[in-house]
């Protein structure tokens, strides 16, 4: 049997810290399964999901915690992944002048309406003309099948009027 465990990974950004974990890894003959990893602000910071042998783990997890000079490791037992609830996915893009709160406002709505925000990817860059700053954001969204997706749009429609932001809903 196996295990997987989930890694959250911070640390400041510098070459190799990738390399530390995939090493610890294969050594104790787990496989790293996905994972996404970003360096924001001069830190690296990443979350992944890792495969070991039920007979490995305790000593994965000893290796993986000698790390800890290096960077903040916290190690979870992953979740069983298994559900009944049938949804789908649905891909939220938004772009608008930045000002607090758009992150707050949106995921309150679809909180609301019992979506999921499953990925989440924002970023601030200059506006082309003028040099305001333009928040931008990807997220997609898990949405149970008993929510009608045209509610979905018609409430992040009205958020995307009172927030001032372009909101683009995708079915995947």
């Amino acid at each position: 049997m196996t295990t997987n465990l989930v890694l959250t990974v911070i640390a400041d950004d510098k070459p190799g810290l990738v390399e530390s974990l995939a090493q610890i890894i294969a050594l104790n003959s787990g496989n790293w399964l996905e994972s996404s990893m970003s360096q924001l602000a001069g830190k690296f910071a990443g979350i992944l999901r890792v495969s070991v042998a039920d007979e490995r783990v305790e000593k994965l997890i000893e290796e993986l915690n000698g790390l800890s000079s290096e960077l903040k490791l916290v190690i979870e037992e992953a979740a069983d992944e298994s559900s009944d609830q049938k949804s789908r996915m649905v891909e939220l893009s938004l772009v608008g002048n930045d000002r607090p709160g758009i992150i707050k406002e949106i995921s309150a709505a679809v909180s609301a309406l019992g979506v999921n925000v499953e990925r989440l990817n924002t970023q601030c860059t200059p506006a082309p003309m003028s040099s305001d700053a333009l928040f931008k954001a990807k997220a997609i969204l898990e949405v149970p099948e008993q929510v009608a997706l045209e509610q979905l749009q018609e409430k992040l429609e009205q958020l995307a009027d009172d927030l001032i932001v372009e909101i683009e809903v995708v079915v995947r």
